[in-house]
């Protein structure tokens, strides 16, 4: 029989009980912390010294990154308990994404908000923060990180992603300088909102559910990998409702 204060049977439990909740959210913000640690400290790097690293060592890293982010695809998709559930969910989120043309939206989105914070500046610590900014926050790989942190306090995606992200502050900063930095401010609070947001609607939940979540997003994770890789640019955008119909089918199937 379970003891006062348990968690719902099925569903998952946030540590330390209601009093404790709000602290463990706060603590999921762990792996966006280092994200921005990460584009701090590249960007810092490769004004002080990136200029003196051969362009074949900078592929060499991206590359081994691009594997690390395979393997972490790799391990969240192997979690899945109904392969069936989450090829649907792909398939369905798939029509769903290029029905609404996600990927464009997004895309013309960022060429908008360079335009409107570039206009009437030719800095370039403007458009080195602009363009440092949507690359760092618009893709799968923030998304499925904070959420990956927020559902389950596992920040291995968001690793993955500051390492890279280090690697492109580096490259970036040696040509554009500082305004490379500043994007680690709309990464963090981009982020650190979604993986809020995730730890909330974690007490809503099935543990099925976060685990199928978890599964369909481990396979957009290797897809990316895909991409870093250059093996296979994929329309990722457009498979993020994935994620919803995984978890709305992991309700419904459980």
């Amino acid at each position: 029989m379970p003891g006062v204060g348990s968690a719902p049977a099925g569903r998952t439990s946030p540590a330390g009980g209601p009093g404790g909740i709000l602290n463990w959210e706060w603590r999921n913000l762990w792996g966006t912390w280092v994200n921005v640690l990460a584009i701090l400290a590249g960007t810092a790097f490769g004004i002080i010294i990136g200029k003196y690293l051969p362009r074949r060592l900078q592929t060499t890293v991206t590359q081994a990154t691009g594997l690390g982010i395979l393997l972490v695809g790799l391990s969240m998709a192997i979690q899945s308990r109904n392969t069936v559930l989450v090829i649907v969910s792909l398939a369905a989120g798939g029509i769903t994404g290029e029905a609404l043309d996600i990927e464009g939206h997004l895309t013309a989105l960022g060429r908008h908000l360079e335009r409107l914070f570039s206009r009437g500046s030719s800095g370039q610590l403007t458009r080195a923060f602009v363009s440092a900014s949507l690359l760092y926050c618009v893709g799968a790989m923030a998304v499925m990180g904070s959420l990956e942190a927020g559902l389950r306090g596992n920040y291995n995606t968001l690793y993955a992603k500051a390492l890279l992200d280090g690697i492109l502050a580096v490259t970036m900063s040696t040509s554009q300088g500082w305004g490379i930095a500043l994007a680690a401010f709309p990464v963090l609070i981009y982020q650190g909102s979604l993986t809020l947001l995730a730890a909330w609607l974690q007490n809503y939940l099935t543990t099925a559910a976060v685990t199928e979540i978890t599964a369909t997003g481990g396979l957009l994770i290797i897809a990316i990998s895909l991409g870093v890789l250059k093996i296979k640019e994929l329309h990722i955008g457009n498979l993020l409702p994935s994620l919803f119909f995984a978890a709305l089918l992991a309700l419904w199937w459980h």
